[in-house]
């Protein structure tokens, strides 16, 4: 489903909305043509206006991006899947998604409200048979309405879950995790490139140490001194060094900036090649340390990074 220009992905996760747009749109000027967004990033119409816009100058065509959407987790229930994605079309003003995944297998109280709490401020969970979800979202691949499926966040024994789904139509054909050289998901890789499927990473850079979500004691990786030696080798920064290592290894690789500079750095990654010696190197650094263990969601069975040992409070296995 992705050429090798589409294997770095710009997201479009902003606190702010009004420097998305932009963002977007330089993004796509430098060469991004791998858009990622989401129904609950509350972005999508602004990621659209900066799409059409360059459409309409010309820099791009609509089959030249390939947008990734996602599945709130308020809309799990079968008979509200297409609702979402229709939504997300809407707010975009497209006719189509390249690429529709459920965001997490974690499934919220259906409602206006994507964050449902209760009187003590905890989540309100939801039971969903996420087989029931996928068939869902097969059909509106049927429809016409997106061109490939996946899913995000899955572990090993949930992507089974659909894979050996009876009356399967279409496996996923994609699986977006937290990946990075602190937390190399060799396993999962493995596994998925067994399965064609394959693996893209978020948080590639570590974090952007947001104190909603991150631990503020965990170790920056883009700060790791083996990091640094390698990039000084070959005259690149940590995080160019970082995204190369996974597109070596085949994953698909989320990027995020507001800035053009760092998105114009960061495209370099295409033009140089790590020596196996040191993607070796940078193997060895994995501590199978998560930045984002989504602890709002660790009451309910279906987060893929329960049951795992935790190590000091914060490092957890691989999904």
């Amino acid at each position: 489903i992705l050429m090798s220009h589409l294997l770095l992905s710009f997201y479009t996760y902003v606190p702010f909305t009004f420097k998305c747009e932009e963002a977007v749109k330089a993004a796509i000027e430098v060469g991004f043509r791998h858009i990622d967004g989401a129904f609950v990033y509350g972005t999508e119409e602004e990621v659209g206006q900066a799409i059409r816009e360059k459409i309409a100058d010309g820099t791009v065509k609509r089959e030249d991006i390939f947008y990734t959407g996602k599945l709130g987790s308020t809309f799990h229930r079968p008979e509200l899947v297409r609702s979402c994605l229709e939504q997300s079309l809407k707010k975009l003003k497209f006719d189509y998604l390249d690429l529709f995944i459920i965001h997490i297998p974690v499934s919220l109280k259906p409602g206006p409200d994507l964050s449902p709490m209760d009187e003590n401020g905890k989540l309100i969970f939801d039971i969903v048979d996420l087989r029931q979800t996928w068939e869902a979202m097969e059909a509106c691949k049927d429809a016409g309405l997106v061109k490939s499926i996946g899913v995000s966040n899955f572990n090993i024994r949930q992507l089974e879950m659909i894979l050996n789904k009876p009356g399967l139509k279409y496996k996923p054909v994609l699986n977006q995790v937290e990946c990075h050289p602190y937390l190399n998901q060799s396993k999962l890789l493995a596994f998925c490139k067994s399965k064609d499927i394959l693996l893209e990473a978020y948080c590639a850079l570590g974090s952007q140490r947001d104190k909603m979500w991150i631990d503020q004691s965990t170790p920056v990786l883009l700060e790791d001194p083996v990091l640094g030696a390698i990039a000084k080798k070959y005259n690149q920064s940590p995080a160019v060094v970082a995204l190369r290592y996974q597109l070596q290894r085949g994953i698909v690789v989320l990027f995020k900036s507001f800035t053009r500079k760092r998105i114009e750095e960061n495209f370099q990654v295409f033009y140089f090649q790590l020596l196996e010696e040191d993607m070796k190197t940078i193997d060895g650094l994995n501590k199978n340390l998560r930045y984002l263990n989504l602890r709002q969601l660790h009451p309910f069975n279906t987060l893929p990074f329960i049951g795992g040992k935790e190590r000091r409070g914060r490092q957890l296995r691989e999904v």
